[in-house]
């Protein structure tokens, strides 16, 4: 079996692996040391907030069996991308063309959040993963369908452009997720850690303030797992403007827990007015 066969025939095994161990650990961190008091009933979001992930991973999964590895083991065979172009000739040492790689893909993921935030057709699916009225780990899973699919294809497109190789493609995605559970945390790290974590990496404070119901405050801080897009292009807000505890999370224009906090609300909200009703 080559490399790239073992890589495709345990994506998902690995994939779900960190995943879960992540999320086992931040859920317990949220437990012994929280750093905001829930509004809602944990039990009911939780059981929303991951029907919909599990249904958007069934659905990613009948539509693209393959995933991005696939994609990524495609464009290497056939030789399309950046990387199996411009850097042709070029003996980039593999640590650092996969390093290189990560990190553009990082990029591409900021410039695609801003992005649904920006269209306002884009936005009617991002504010699904908005609109929840508490912040914890089940939050950083809480997609629409529709811009889960989108975002699918979204990654797809950069990678037949960039060309990466399917283990720069296959760390991304482990990186991805396991940082969108950590950064979507309600767990308490001290100021001082805080400020040395941001260097390197989002931190739940950090990306707390993205899900302010402060318009300015959620036009901010885009990054999902490196912390300097946001420094770079002037979203950063180093802290929300009442504080993490006073600050109020989600949408003002969706207070409905019947719409926010249900399966049934999160699919339909795309579809209605802005205003809610």
């Amino acid at each position: 079996m080559s490399w790239n066969d073992w890589i495709l025939a345990n994506e998902m095994a690995i994939r779900l692996g960190f995943f879960l161990g992540v999320f086992t650990l931040i859920a317990l961190w949220e437990i012994v040391s929280p750093r905001r008091k829930l509004t809602l009933s944990k039990g009911n979001r939780w059981v929303s907030n991951i029907s919909l992930a599990v249904l958007n991973t069934i659905i990613l999964r009948l539509l693209f069996p393959a995933a991005a590895v696939g994609v990524a083991i495609i464009t290497q065979q056939r030789g399309w991308g950046l990387f199996n172009n411009a850097f042709h000739g070029i003996e980039l040492p593999g640590t650092i063309a996969v390093i290189l790689a990560v990190v553009i893909m990082d990029l591409a993921i900021y410039l695609q959040h801003v992005m649904f935030h920006a269209i306002p057709l884009l936005w009617r699916l991002h504010r699904v993963h908005h609109a929840d009225m508490d912040y914890d780990l089940t939050t950083g899973a809480r997609f629409h369908t529709l811009e889960v699919i989108l975002s699918m294809l979204i990654k797809f497109a950069v990678i037949i452009l960039l060309g990466p190789a399917p283990i720069a493609v296959m760390i991304f995605e482990v990186l991805l997720s396991a940082t969108s559970a950590f950064n979507h945390g309600n767990v308490y790290i001290p100021e001082k850690i805080d400020r040395i974590l941001r260097l390197c990496i989002v931190t739940p404070d950090m990306h707390r303030v993205h899900h302010s119901v402060y318009t300015p405050q959620t036009n901010a801080n885009f990054g999902f797992n490196l912390p300097w897009w946001d420094r770079l292009f002037g979203t950063y807000v180093a802290q929300p403007m009442h504080g993490h505890i006073a600050m109020q999370i989600g949408l003002q224009t969706h207070r409905n827990p019947a719409q926010v906090a249900t399966l049934k609300g999160m699919l339909g909200m795309p579809f209605i007015r802005e205003s809610g009703g």
